[in-house]
């Protein structure tokens, strides 16, 4: 290993556990000393600059390859009858490693700084902030992770820091129930992801992603049982990235503070699961990806539905996060693996952006967070306005944003994958949500900043939110725009993302790939073949494939009709809301059953609370009644028998053994009675009664 590997692997290392020193510092230390939270905003910038360091060295100077630092862990040596236990673990660096490392300390960075303002009144300031520190390194911990169990174990962390965060007013019942909601539902798509582990452990003996790979390709879990592994260790993405139909639970997490919505909401926690699914790609089969496809679609579409009916600002950003979560999934399963991960990469930015601009206001509101109470903050909130709208402009995939870039080419590989496979349903459905998403973001902005204002006394008391909470804002606003990908605002391929992150290679065997998708590397990074490397994710060059001819016939037809949509979706919006030339009251009431229906989130909080937590607690209460009158029966009847037989051995004690013994006694005494009056004591008696039994025994035998 090189200085630089060595150099580039430390620095992770650091970059890794940093945030967990300031958590420790800020749990035991807090209360003590002042101002840790500076320590802890400190920590994560410097953690920051770390990962920007590591990225630039690794894509853009030296073109490295997948840098691996792998340990034996576990190592049990062969016992009779057991041929032994081998476990290995470590970290690697390859470039989607790298662009995430910076994408999360960004964001956690960025969040830190906002909540000086945000946060600073709050009664648990200091263990909010060791929080984050913990979220952050749980974080950072699945993004290092050579290897699907350690990855695993900082789920499962991740997983903890988010319900303490989300329950972070866990005073107020909304915020503690949607905690304990946010874990439970991801406990159910992480129990599928466990099994999914536990499948390819036993089939491969490995944990270790590089071997993993190896063992696919040279056959050793293949058919069935690797499309069931795919779409099992998939479930844990459907959890942790809000996917139909574990979705539920991220609307409800809005309960927590407005900057942890934007940590784990934009590019942290739901990322996860789309990072997942990047990095564990090349061992999903076709029919894997074809359902991974059709979830991401179908999240899309159900999420941006029920988003353009919510008023609660976080709520329509909440859903708008799940929708985007969606295309980044259905980019993934379409074959578009370059567009969706850089989907992820801009969406950080301006959801971001979108969340804490959401708390700009909120805090200006004064904790208000219905738009139907908002209006006219345009002129009071300059800067987040206008970083509102480059946000808006972003998500809906106007030009000259990043999110024109990343969702255009997700467009075009769903296009690409309509025309190749037949399911037009997901093209359908991903088109459809780019009207509906730029209609939902526009009705936002005009409720919220356009127009009078609807409660004058909150609007006379706003101001624009202090420099700690508008400095993200810019810095996010400006990271939205194309410029700091590529310098030609119409070719997403001519970023740097996308040059960097190219579809790897799959593994599977070609009886189970869809073919057309598939690509065969012309070049190959010169990485050695050894168990502990990671298939380069940055270092190949495309084959021209059946795919890629479709992908660029259906480039400019699609960009055409997602333009024309997102306009025809601004437009609406402006008719509605601003314009007023669309009664949006009457327009409601016209469809009011759709209108209810959306607004009650397609009823599915109902729907599970009617079937899967009433069939838990009707379990749970027939469980309790076995319990209560069976095992319980049983037990109280043992009991019963036990002391009834007790009770009668108690009295055969008494009465019959006692009896016998007390006679014995009383008999005894009485002979003793009897006894006693004949022995005196004195000899001159006992010579008297011998004289008197001699003279008996003396005229008895003198008759014979």
């Amino acid at each position: 290993m090189s200085p630089i590997d060595t150099t580039l692997l430390n620095l992770a290392i650091a970059v890794l556990f940093l945030p967990l020193a300031g958590f420790t510092l800020l749990i035991f230390f807090g209360k003590k000393i002042p101002r840790l939270d500076l320590v802890e905003t400190g920590i994560l910038f410097l953690s920051l600059a770390f990962s920007l360091y590591i990225m630039i060295e690794k894509i853009f100077i030296l073109h490295l390859g997948t840098l691996d630092l792998t340990f034996r862990w576990i190592d049990i040596g062969a016992i009779v009858g057991h041929p032994g236990f081998v476990l290995d673990i470590g970290i690697a660096i390859d470039n989607i490693t790298a662009i995430m490392l910076v994408v999360v300390t960004l964001i956690s960075s960025l969040v830190h700084l906002f909540s000086f303002g945000y946060m600073r009144d709050d009664i648990r300031y200091i263990r909010y902030y060791a929080y984050l520190g913990f979220f952050s390194f749980s974080m950072l911990g699945i993004v290092l992770s050579n290897n699907i169990l350690m990855m695993y174990v900082f789920w499962e962390l991740v997983g903890i820091s988010s319900y303490l965060l989300i329950g972070h007013w866990y005073e107020k019942k909304s915020a503690s129930d949607a905690g304990k909601k946010a874990f439970i539902v991801n406990r159910v798509g992480d129990v599928g992801f466990f099994i999914g582990i536990m499948i390819v452990f036993t089939s491969l003996h490995t944990v270790l992603f590089s071997g993993i790979f190896k063992g696919i390709a040279a056959g050793q879990l293949s058919g069935p049982l690797l499309t069931a592994a795919g779409i099992l260790i998939f479930c844990g993405a459907v959890g942790k990235s809000a996917q139909f139909p574990l979705h539920v639970w991220l609307p409800d997490a809005m309960e927590g503070p407005t900057p942890v919505s934007a940590l784990i909401h934009a590019a942290t926690m739901v990322a996860a699961g789309v990072y997942l699914v990047a990095r564990v790609y090349p061992m999903l089969t076709g029919d894997a990806l074809t359902v991974i496809a059709y979830i991401g679609a179908v999240t899309a579409f159900l999420a941006a539905t029920i988003a353009i009916t919510q008023n609660d600002i976080k709520k329509v950003l909440a859903y708008s996060t799940i929708s985007q979560l969606g295309y980044m999934i259905l980019g993934l399963g379409v074959g578009a693996f370059s567009a969706g991960f850089f989907h992820l990469v801009t969406h950080a930015a301006f959801k971001a952006g979108l969340f804490l601009g959401s708390g700009s206001v909120i805090y200006a509101m004064h904790h208000e967070q219905d738009m139907r109470r908002m209006g006219g903050l345009r002129r009071k909130m300059p800067i987040t306005y206008w970083a509102f709208v480059i946000f808006s402009l972003s998500i809906s995939g106007i030009p000259f944003t990043s999110g024109f870039l990343s969702k255009d080419s997700i467009l075009g590989g769903a296009l690409a994958y309509g025309m190749l496979s037949g399911n037009y349903i997901i093209p359908i459905l991903g088109y459809g949500v780019v009207f509906l998403t730029a209609f939902y973001m526009f009705r936002l902005i005009i409720m919220t900043f356009h127009g009078e204002p609807r409660d004058h006394h909150k609007f006379e008391h706003a101001k624009e939110s202090p420099a700690v909470m508008t400095i993200p804002l810019v810095v996010l606003a400006a990271l939205s725009l194309f410029v700091f990908y590529t310098f030609n605002p119409f070719s997403p391929e001519s970023s740097w993302v996308m040059k960097s992150v190219v579809k790897p290679e799959s593994v599977v065997p070609a009886a189970q790939t869809r073919g057309w998708d598939n690509p065969v590397p012309v070049e190959t990074a010169s990485v050695p073949s050894t168990p502990n490397t990671l298939p380069q994710m940055g270092n190949q060059t495309r084959s021209v494939t059946y795919y890629g001819e479709a992908l660029e016939e259906s480039h400019y037809v699609g960009m055409g009709l997602s333009l024309t949509l997102a306009f025809l979706g601004i437009l609406a919006a402006f008719v509605v809301y601003q314009w007023k030339k669309v009664d949006a009251e009457k327009l409601k009431q016209s469809v009011k059953p759709v209108y209810t229906f959306l607004l009650n989130k397609w009823y599915f909080d109902e729907l599970y609370g009617a079937t899967v937590v009433a069939g838990t607690v009707g379990v749970s209460k027939a469980f309790a009644w076995f319990d209560g009158h069976v095992i319980d029966g049983i037990v109280n009847g043992a009991a019963a028998f036990t002391r009834g037989a007790s009770s009668l051995s108690g009295k055969f004690d008494h009465y019959v053994v006692d009896g016998l013994v007390n006679f014995s006694a009383w008999f005894t005494g009485l002979l003793g009675k009897g006894v006693r009056r004949v022995q005196t004591g004195k000899v001159q008696t006992y010579i008297v009664f011998a004289l008197l039994g001699v003279l008996i025994i003396f005229f008895a035998f003198r008759q014979f």
